[in-house]
């Protein structure tokens, strides 16, 4: 009787978990397909030309390896759930890593564009014109971003609204009061070769200026960051060389509110020192 329930059990127990194959698929393909959708948009912001398919495929290997590598190698659930989480968060991290590597780049490369679209004016170019020879000239990624206001121009779009977008994509300050003022400037009739001069003697001081402020805040934030691990440091140091130290105080109420107290004073310190070594420009 005992083995006819077992078997009935595991029989009905199968047929679930074959019914509900189907569904687990196709909830997992979905999720793939939309995860797919939003990597293509931000590899198009950053006219990277792989198969999302790859990047997508990261987000089921990654935890999955990491978890279980975590596994073999301490023998902990709690250590293969971290290296999951870790898994997960990996491509995230390499999709923003490669987009701020990209705007970094494109900001370097701005004031040489600024140079040469005043060149190109002083030449008897249009801002067209110069905009096409940034394209023939700059390297990635100026000449990506440049060359889609051209191509957005040609198919009918506003020189305008093609900076607008541009300035959107970008969200940089510096290239932000570049198309403000080119903005300005054909509304009003200005010069444009005076505001290019005048907004490159700009960025440059404002370069300069941040400079300094990070040369001169460096100290609070190498203190910050050592007042930061530095109770990390110690409490590892002090468990390696004894276990039960904090037994003490794990044991008694009055020391687990001590060590709580502690905890919150430290992130409050470091919060403090991240606001107190920070200027923004």
């Amino acid at each position: 009787m005992f083995i006819l329930l077992s078997v009935l059990i595991l029989c009905s127990v199968i047929l679930i978990a074959l019914s509900l194959f189907p569904f687990f698929v196709q909830t997992i393909q979905s999720w793939q397909q939309k995860k797919e959708a939003v990597i293509a948009k931000e590899m198009d912001k950053m006219f990277y030309n792989k198969s999302p398919k790859n990047i997508a495929m990261l987000y089921f290997v990654l935890p999955f390896v990491l978890g279980l590598v975590g596994y073999i190698i301490l023998q902990s659930l709690v250590v293969a759930i971290i290296g999951g989480l870790i898994g997960l968060a990996i491509p995230n991290f390499i999709l923003k890593m490669r987009y701020k590597n990209r705007i970094q780049k494109f900001n370097s490369q701005l004031l040489d564009a600024i140079n040469m679209l005043s060149s190109c004016l002083k030449g008897g170019l249009s801002l067209l014109q110069g905009f096409e020879v940034l394209v023939e000239e700059m390297p990635a990624p100026m000449n990506q971003e440049i060359g889609l206001v051209v191509r957005e121009n040609k198919m009918g779009i506003p020189l305008e609204e093609s900076l607008v977008n541009l300035n959107k994509r970008m969200n940089i300050e510096e290239l932000s009061l570049v198309i403000n003022a080119l903005l300005v400037s054909r509304e009003t009739g200005g010069e444009l070769t005076k505001v290019f001069s005048r907004l490159s003697v700009t960025i440059r001081d404002n370069r300069k200026l941040k400079e300094n402020i990070k040369t001169l805040t460096l100290q609070g934030r190498l203190q910050g960051m050592i007042m930061s691990f530095l109770p990390i440091v110690f409490v590892i140091w002090v468990l390696s060389v004894n276990k039960n130290h904090f037994d003490i105080m794990l044991k008694s109420d009055m020391g687990r509110m001590l060590l709580i107290a502690a905890v919150i004073l430290q992130i409050v310190g470091m919060v403090l020192i991240k606001m107190f070594s920070t200027i923004k420009v």
